[in-house]
């Protein structure tokens, strides 16, 4: 036997092929000679020669069919052969394309091919790859190229061409594509799924919802331009209205001729300054809102601050007949703040406390040290705020009271102007409140100053979110909501408008 019969038989039949060999040439010569003794030479020779060929056919013929059965034959897959799961890839819904590893088509199934394929061209071979928008093409590859470095699956969105476009339709169709690996026995990537469902509904209200987002981040943008310009705007008649209304009061060119002059001299003066406060505050709230509200830290006496507060509004306490009071700890001293933030803070709490204090009622300002922080509080005992209108606060604008029954002035921009200058000086804002027992708001401030932006971050504008966000958690039996307002945003004035003064 030559290599060549090796090459294809079984080793096990070609050792019995080469033993059967060696017994077959031993018995050549004997096999002639038998025959001679009753047949001529002429005779014995031939025919001896042709037995003993038969007989080795024969021997080699049954030593390759033992332990060979018909049965047994069977044609060997190649490794790389696909499983026919037609029937199966037929029922899944949209489009189904099942590619090679470069990315063409092989076959094409799916619940709704026939809608797909009647708005496309061919999509076998390269014809799926060419009909994808230029610019998504590459991602498309990039997601076959995951599956082929042992990716478990991969789900990309592309657009698709149409094969004819409707006059209102679209050239592209969006097309969202999941796909899943195939692999053999010894888990080598052989071909690759690919779902494709229709989902250009979901990408146009992704589309709108994007366009509206931008709306109406451009519509706050102008309406913080709009208030920043009108405010501008109304500062300059009303500082004149203030001021020759002064000088009327003050009857500098004459006489008035009667009380009743001089109370409408007095009314104008009220309400310019009324309107001036208002407009300061938009003026302050649409600079924070930008992040253009410049601080200027410097030191100065917690003390002095509460005192001047309490002698600008101790004329409003007593004309509702609220007490006002103050207690200040020995262990506060100075504070690293802007001096004018910090006023208008104090104004803006001490203002809406005693606007919501009936007759009788108690606000009280407290200032005392926390470790390196400035705990300001300022309680009151009046209308507080019910639990149910807690949602409501941090709208600017927005006054707890309805159009029908609220009592009191104010254009509920007061606590979120407090919270957005709190925010600039690095501190947080809560409030406890019950309706019917009062409110208490506590200011936590860093008494060096750390929580402001300083040297080359001065520069940097800080913004504050508008409007501010609201958490809650309530307190168990002393039945007082709390809203703590720290990372979390701000809130309005307790519902009830900002302060009636400002610092000039």
């Amino acid at each position: 036997m030559d290599d060549a019969a090796a090459a294809w038989l079984p080793h096990r039949d070609f050792k019995r092929l080469r033993a059967i060999a060696a017994v077959s040439l031993t018995a050549l010569p004997i096999v002639p000679l038998a025959l001679m003794a009753v047949l001529p030479v002429s005779v014995a020779l031939p025919v001896g020669t042709a037995l003993w060929a038969s007989a080795s056919l024969l021997a080699s013929a049954a030593a390759i069919g033992r332990d060979h059965h018909p049965q047994a034959y069977h044609v060997r897959e190649p490794a790389t052969a696909l499983p026919d799961l037609s029937a199966a890839y037929d029922l899944f819904a949209g489009l189904v394309t099942v590619h090679d590893l470069r990315g063409n088509v092989l076959s094409v199934h799916g619940r709704d091919a026939a809608e797909h394929l009647a708005l496309m061209r061919d999509p076998c071979g390269r014809g799926f790859i060419e009909q994808i928008h230029v610019s998504d093409r590459i991602t498309f590859l990039r997601a076959i190229d995951a599956l082929r470095q042992n990716g478990e699956r991969s789900m990309v969105d592309i657009r698709l061409e149409r094969l004819s476009v409707p006059a209102e339709g679209t050239q592209f169709v969006h097309m969202r594509c999941e796909m899943t690996p195939v692999r053999d026995a010894e888990d080598r990537l052989t071909a690759i799924v690919v779902q494709s469902r229709d989902v250009s509904e979901e990408a146009r209200l992704r589309a709108e919802a994007t366009a509206k987002a931008a709306y109406a981040e451009s519509a706050n943008d102008a309406k913080t331009r709009f208030l920043a310009a009108v405010s501008h705007e109304l500062r300059t008649p009303l500082n004149a209205i203030l001021g020759f209304s002064d000088v009327l009061a003050g009857e500098y060119f004459g006489k008035l001729e009667n009380d009743r002059q001089r109370e409408y001299v007095s009314l104008i003066h009220k309400s310019g300054a009324h309107l001036l406060s208002v407009v300061n505050t938009m003026l302050d709230v649409s600079k924070i809102e930008a992040g253009r509200y410049e601080l200027v830290p410097e030191p100065f006496r917690v003390a002095d601050a509460v005192a001047a507060c309490e002698a600008m509004l101790s004329h409003q306490a007593r004309e509702k007949g609220v007490r006002l009071t103050s207690r200040v700890t020995r262990a506060v001293a100075e504070i690293n703040a802007d001096q004018r933030a910090f006023q208008q803070i104090l104004i803006n709490l001490v203002g809406n406390a005693i606007k919501f204090t009936n007759q009788g009622g108690l606000v009280t300002i407290d200032a005392e040290t926390d470790g390196a922080v400035l705990k300001l509080t300022v309680s009151d005992t009046g209308i507080g705020i019910a639990e149910d209108k807690l949602q409501m606060l941090g709208q600017p604008f927005v006054q707890i009271q309805n159009d029908y029954t609220r009592r009191y002035e104010g254009t509920g921009l007061g606590l979120s102007l407090v919270k957005g200058l709190v925010t600039l000086h690095g501190g947080n804002v809560s409030i406890r409140s019950c309706e019917g027992e009062g409110t208490v708001i506590v200011v936590s401030i860093p008494r060096d100053g750390s929580g402001i932006a300083n040297g080359e971050q001065a520069s940097i504008p800080v913004t504050v979110e508008f409007p501010p966000r609201l958490g809650e958690r309530g307190e168990g039996a002393a039945r007082i909501r709390e809203v703590g307002f720290q990372d979390e945003g701000m809130n309005e004035d307790r519902g009830h408008g900002s302060a009636q003064a400002q610092t000039a």
